[in-house]
């Protein structure tokens, strides 16, 4: 098999080239006179989800279905930089979608999937994010949190509960997957290249930017022993083997891949795993900073998942989906806060 460093060298090395013979994008000053410009962009692990306030508020007529929040990252560095400035005021412009892919990030339309009030005909389709967020040469720091709806990873979740309700493995399924089904390595493969392809655009869009890559929090725990099989507001039925191997064998490598990527463009990789580490889904209430299957969410959020059996009223939660909470989100916004203060210091 090819070393991974040489794959991932050839292909930045193909996608460069190929940006570069059509890149249309002049270069130029970054950042508006009066303010630096920062655009927000990611998934649901981004945009908050059930974090905080819906926004834009719940009935507002420009809603999207992207469930961003007031109460996740970028709300929160946002906050902070404007209490405290880095010398000019930062605008942001986030436009992270839940459900957002990598190649929804510089390619693909994207057709949100929030449950909350959604439109009787659905969610409209929305443009790639930078576009959406309108990278130019005026852009002065791009934050990008994504990776894992490419794998993916809440999908590998959910066929792990079945897998562990039925008292099979997650891991056999993925190591030696039935016809049709990616193996964890072509998956893994798989994704380096499409973030390869989608800093390169990112780079393209915004040729003065500074890009900060955000990767994922310990959702799960340095043991699977750790977790009670009989509680859906922890892992719920998935085999402690199997929470071992989607954190070594997925959720690790997944980081290391977007670190991989990252510093191969010269960019800035924000580590949150390693400050998160006790705090994933099987910890206490009031020490674990990701919520379990089902967990404490608004009202507004919904306690089933359309097109399964969950149903998260039966222990009193809602659908959280392993997905960071308010103090998840704080602690992300700590790290990226200080990339972001770092980033505009090297203008």
């Amino acid at each position: 098999m090819r070393h991974p460093v040489s794959r991932l060298r050839a292909r930045a090395l193909a996608v460069g080239l190929a940006l570069a013979a059509s890149a249309l994008v002049p270069s130029g000053s970054a950042g508006a006179a009066d303010r630096y410009e920062w655009a927000a962009l990611g998934d649901s692990y981004t945009a908050g989800v059930f974090v905080g306030d819906p926004q834009p508020a719940l009935g507002d007529t420009s809603r999207d279905g992207c469930d961003r929040t007031t109460d996740a990252y970028p709300g929160d560095v946002e906050r902070e930089l404007d209490e405290f400035p880095p010398g000019k005021p930062v605008h942001l412009n986030n436009v992270s979608c839940g459900n957002a892919t990598i190649a929804n990030i510089a390619k693909d339309k994207q057709t949100p999937i929030s449950p909350v009030q959604p439109p009787a005909a659905g969610w409209p389709a929305v443009d790639p994010q930078i576009k959406r967020a309108g990278l130019n040469d005026q852009t002065d720091v791009v934050t990008i949190g994504v990776g894992g709806n490419s794998l993916p990873f809440g999908g590998m979740l959910l066929k792990c509960l079945e897998q562990g309700t039925s008292g099979k493995s997650c891991r056999d399924y993925y190591t030696n997957p039935p016809e049709g089904e990616e193996s964890i390595q072509d998956k893994l493969a798989r994704v380096q290249d499409e973030y390869i392809e989608m800093l390169a655009q990112v780079h393209q869009a915004a040729p003065n930017a500074k890009v900060i890559t955000v990767g994922y929090p310990a959702v799960l725990p340095d043991k699977g022993s750790d977790c009670n099989r009989a509680s859906l507001t922890e892992l719920g039925s998935i085999t402690h083997a199997d929470i071992d191997w989607l954190r070594d064998d997925v959720l690790k490598p997944l980081n290391n891949t977007i670190q991989r990527v990252t510093s191969f463009f010269g960019d800035r990789y924000v580590d949150v795993y390693s400050s998160s580490v006790g705090h994933d889904a099987c910890q206490p209430a009031d020490t674990k900073w990701v919520e379990g299957i089902c967990g404490n969410a608004a009202d507004y959020w919904p306690a089933k998942v359309p097109g399964t059996l969950l149903n998260c009223t039966l222990v009193g939660k809602r659908a959280t989906l392993v997905h960071p909470n308010a103090a998840g989100h704080a602690n992300t916004a700590a790290h990226v806060e200080r990339a972001i203060r770092i980033a505009l210091l090297e203008r």
